[in-house]
């Protein structure tokens, strides 16, 4: 048995409290089963985002006769496109991989980490399977997978999730999509821009379930313009014949509306069964933890009905001595959240008094075409809170630098009666960027509407968007209206 002052099992946001504890003198042991770096930068947000920027590139460029540019693609070569991010992507992985053999602080193991008593962890399947490992202190940040949902014959046909979607050298022809979130968003309009015929199939009665209402409204109008999107449907079977994939999909009875290809289609109960085909399948219907392997009952570590760790407020699993973060506690599925749980950490091992992971400004930001970002309360969760709250939201092309790119969307501010942010949301471009301006004052301003109205703004940039919003006449309740504004 090897001994450590602390281990880490996954290398993701887990190697910057690994990196933290090695730089204060401790003996640092890291498991890793597959690429170093994790989720986000091998199959998630790093390739993802490169890539959805050579789609915005194609777009701008297919969109300039509206700005009397007369412009032609000539050719695109995909999958140059897709190789050159890959290997751009296992270059940063491997330099991960020489940072940390070359360390004399860090020992890494590759394998599976499986718990064999509490804190004392072996390596199967792998390079050095057969090693038992014990720390002081364990650190479990497994991460997060695709999740497949029940659909009958799923076991039976080929089928992409976003890892297999993100290394693809030809776009198909025709993608069907089951699921609805930021994924099937992401590569909906990837796959789209390159001439994919797409087809989105959600159970939830918008796209984007996780946003603002009335934005998921908004971006599911504008998809439903592009692509065939049936949401408020459920696939239920897959079926595969002559290199077609075939989905049967029920009105799911949670969802509160249906609409098919853009045309609202009446409530479930009123609507019909739908087939769509497509020659790829994409699953995008959520992650699951990576905890199946971990054998956690062999520690105290316990875990919630789905599987993800359960933690206190200080990131503490049940067992002494064992932490937790990123995916696999299941608080935000965001490599910023981990990044920020990973700090929350540092500070309560290094430190002297504990501190909880603060939540209460996460940003998250869909990087689709429109862009979505929000940040904080939204406006069902308001109403369902039953509080008093007022709103207000202001277009991009009512302010002089939207209108000259044409742009479409809108940002929306939540308050309440004395003026504290409760949420922002977004739809349009660079709604990403923008949101940051509410974050920061929602975290180291007043969290005020003062903060953002009393602060001087570039004239004539894109973030006056943000300061008409909060400096406009907000209404209570839900109760308004998109205001129109003489640009300055």
């Amino acid at each position: 048995m090897q001994e450590f002052d602390f281990l880490v099992i996954g290398s993701g946001s887990g190697l910057d409290v690994a990196n933290a504890m090695a730089g204060r003198g401790n003996s640092v042991a890291v498991v890793e089963e597959g690429r170093l770096g994790g989720t986000c930068l091998n199959r998630g947000c790093i390739p993802s985002k490169q890539l959805l920027y050579h789609a915005e590139v194609l777009e701008t460029i297919e969109g300039a006769d509206a700005f009397e540019i007369d412009a032609e693609v000539t050719d695109v070569d995909f999958a140059e496109i897709v190789r050159t991010v890959n290997d751009d992507v296992s270059g940063s992985s491997e330099s991960i991989r020489r940072g940390l053999t070359s360390s004399n602080s860090h020992d890494l193991f590759e394998g599976t980490g499986r718990f064999v008593g509490d804190r004392t962890v072996e390596i199967v399947d792998g390079d050095d399977e057969g090693a038992t490992l014990r720390a002081d202190t364990v650190l479990v940040a497994t991460g997060s997978r695709p999740s497949l949902p029940p659909i009958d014959g799923i076991e039976d046909v080929d089928f992409l999730t976003s890892t297999e979607a993100l290394r693809l050298e030809s776009p198909p022809d025709r993608l069907a999509i089951v699921g609805g979130g930021y994924i099937a968003a992401e590569l909906g309009h990837f796959f789209g821009t390159f001439g994919t015929s797409v087809t989105i199939v959600g159970r939830r009665e918008h796209l984007l379930p996780e946003a603002d209402a009335e934005v998921g409204h908004a971006f599911t109008d504008r998809y439903a313009d592009r692509f065939d999107v049936y949401t408020g449907y459920e696939a239920v079977a897959v079926d595969e014949a002559d290199g077609e994939v075939t989905i049967e999909a029920r009105p799911y009875p949670e969802a509160d509306s249906v609409r098919a290809g853009g045309e609202t289609a009446g409530a479930p109960d009123e609507a019909e069964d739908v087939t769509v085909a497509g020659d790829a399948l994409l699953i995008a219907a959520g992650r699951r933890p990576n905890t199946d392997s971990l054998n956690l009952d062999a520690t105290g570590v316990g875990t919630d009905e789905s599987g993800f760790v359960e933690t206190d407020e200080y990131l503490r699993t049940d067992a002494e001595g064992v932490w937790a973060l990123g995916d696999v506690v299941g608080e935000y599925l965001l490599k910023h959240s981990a990044n920020h749980e990973a700090k929350t950490a540092v500070r309560n091992l290094l430190g002297d008094e504990p501190e909880p992971v603060d939540y209460s400004a996460m940003p998250f930001a869909v990087f689709a075409s429109p862009e979505v970002a929000g940040v904080g309360a939204r406006e069902q969760d308001l109403r369902e809170a039953d509080v008093e709250y007022a709103t207000n939201t202001y277009a991009y092309d009512e302010t002089a630098r939207g209108s000259a790119m044409g742009a479409d969307g809108f940002v929306k501010a939540l308050i309440d009666l004395d003026g504290n942010i409760e949420g922002c949301h977004i739809v349009g471009p660079e709604a990403s960027n923008l949101i940051e301006e509410v974050v920061v004052a929602m975290t180291a301003g007043s969290g005020t509407v003062a903060d953002i109205r009393d602060a001087v703004h570039v004239h004539p940039a894109l973030s006056e968007v943000v300061s008409r919003t909060f400096s406009g006449q907000f209404s209570r309740g839900g109760d308004h209206e998109h205001g129109h504004h003489h640009r300055g």
